[in-house]
This record gives C-alpha cells, sequence and structure tokens, in this order.
C-alpha cells in the first residue's frame, strides 16, 4: 500500500526530521534570496532545530541555514 505524503510548509516540521523541497510560495525576491542559500525545490533539507519563539535552523547541501519563521512558512515540503 502505498502512503500519500501531505505538503505542508517548512514552519510546520519537527525537528530531527528530514523533507524535501517542492515549492517556494513567494515572490522573485524570496525565491532568489533562497536559492542562494541551496533552498531550491527538490532539496532535501534536515531540521535542526524549531522552536517556537526562537531560531529555525536547517541543514542543507552540508551547511546550516538560520531562517525566519516567516520566510519558512513560505517553504512547501513533503
Amino acid at each position: 500500500m502505498r502512503q500519500e505524503r501531505r505538503s505542508m510548509p517548512l514552519s510546520a516540521v519537527e525537528a530531527g526530521r528530514k523533507v524535501y523541497i517542492v515549492a517556494v510560495d513567494s515572490g522573485q525576491d524570496l525565491k532568489g534570496r533562497l536559492a542562494a542559500m541551496g533552498l531550491v525545490p527538490g532539496v532535501p533539507v534536515d531540521v535542526i532545530l524549531n522552536s517556537a519563539r526562537g531560531p529555525f535552523i536547517v541543514a542543507v547541501k552540508g551547511s546550516r541555514v538560520m531562517l525566519g519563521r516567516g520566510m519558512a512558512a513560505k517553504i512547501i515540503v513533503v
């Protein structure tokens, strides 16, 4: 039986999970900034820290990146 994976914003993913970016729901400026950090569709992302009021840190392509919660909410993952 095939399990369907539902997309969600990166900001909703708990620490310790690995997800894949499927889309970025934003304008070209933010898409460009995220692309410069390696955050583009198809890329695996490990969520390192997702604290309710603190930083949101992910590992992507061997680097750790700290994102604002608003930015993380615009990155759609499965």
